[in-house]
């Protein structure tokens, strides 16, 4: 029997925009290889994070956990920042 309950998948990137209160805009880059090829390529998707305490800002690097909906895109809370902007 597994243990283990509620296990969440965790991401970290760069914060681009701050939407509203509570919400930052956070953008990751995965580096993948192409099956047949085998070359390198990067790809980038952004995420929608709650952040209820309002401590990251534009340029700070995050870590971010899933979690239940929040909003109709929001499906990501802030755990902790990582790094300030060096602006």
């Amino acid at each position: 029997m597994n243990t283990e309950r509620n296990t969440r998948k965790k991401i970290s990137g760069d914060v681009i925009k701050k939407s509203g209160t509570k919400t930052i805009s956070v953008l990751v880059e995965t580096l993948k290889r192409h099956e047949l090829y085998g070359k390198v390529y990067k790809v980038s998707k952004k995420y929608l994070v709650h952040d209820d305490a309002e401590i990251a800002s534009v340029g700070d690097k995050v870590v971010a956990s899933s979690c239940r909906p929040i909003s109709k895109q929001k499906r990501w809370r802030l755990v902790s920042k990582i790094a300030a902007s060096t602006k």
